[in-house]
């Protein structure tokens, strides 16, 4: 049986989706040839261009997911997400309200808003959010597809900054947990699936990479292992101490040095 997820009603075997803010046709390519991406983000401004349009070069069956991406507010985020949806984008997308210019951190109060009207104008929406449980929970009140945590700050490369709060938002909300922004390495990557988070947005760690493929191919393999490793049921941790996995020490406990040399 296939091991899927599903978003707005579609059913998606890979679990790496593409963030193409840092859009070149070699990662687009990679994205989709090497790391099996299903899933690629699109910033309006992308897809509305005189000169080349990155429309053009996403294969077909892939699923659009425009971003809110500049929105400072709310309402700025619905009226782009209704103009990509107007241009043909599709249904799906992601909401980024970002008023933080420094830190680039998502204003989860106006991502929540943001998600309850476009959940309501028929939009599955993805909303990226600074992770908070109590804000995760209002995001599924309003009506979110799946809850899209950062990691780290856009583009850092950091990794898990926020690991434990992660875990707790994949411990207790009942949606898809897409981990976004900051992961830097396909390490990472892994051990957030291993947590059991569903599946991993990144742009920035493959393509500043000196091999844009084989970083992309990575990363699937790193996400493959980290999702096959949770189902798997990792060993409990112990606290302090050690714990012998051998069956003979005890009786060689029982013996003299003498006899274990003889």
């Amino acid at each position: 049986m296939a091991d899927t997820f599903c978003l707005g009603g579609r059913e998606f075997t890979s679990r790496f989706i593409l963030g193409s803010g840092k859009y070149n046709l070699d990662l687009i390519r990679a994205a989709v040839e090497e790391a099996g991406a299903q899933i690629i983000t699109l910033a309006l401004r992308r897809a509305n261009t005189d000169t080349e349009s990155i429309l053009d070069h996403i294969p077909e069956g892939v699923t659009l997911l425009p971003n809110t991406s500049g929105a400072r507010t709310a309402d700025e985020a619905v009226r782009i997400a209704l103009l990509a949806r107007e241009l043909g984008c599709g249904d799906f997308v992601k909401v980024e309200v970002i008023r933080d210019t420094k830190y680039l951190l998502p204003d989860n109060h106006e991502t929540i808003r943001a998600t309850e009207t476009l959940a309501a104008e028929g939009f599955v929406v993805l909303p990226y959010m600074h992770p908070d449980l109590n804000v995760a929970r209002d995001l599924v009140s309003a009506g979110a597809a799946a809850v899209m945590p950062l990691a780290a700050p856009i583009g850092s490369n950091r990794g898990l900054a926020t690991r434990d709060f992660l875990q707790i938002l994949i411990d207790e909300i009942d949606l898809p947990i897409i981990v976004d922004a900051g992961i830097g390495r396909p390490s990472q990557a892994c051990e957030a699936m291993e947590m059991g988070a569903t599946a991993i947005m990144a742009n920035t760690a493959i393509a500043t990479a000196s091999d844009v493929p084989a970083m992309a191919r990575a990363f699937r393999l790193a996400i493959e292992a980290g999702r096959a490793g949770h189902l798997a049921g990792p060993g409990r941790i112990l606290e302090r101490g050690g714990e012998a996995s051998d069956p003979l020490t005890a009786f060689l406990d029982g013996m003299g040095m003498d006899e274990v040399v003889a």
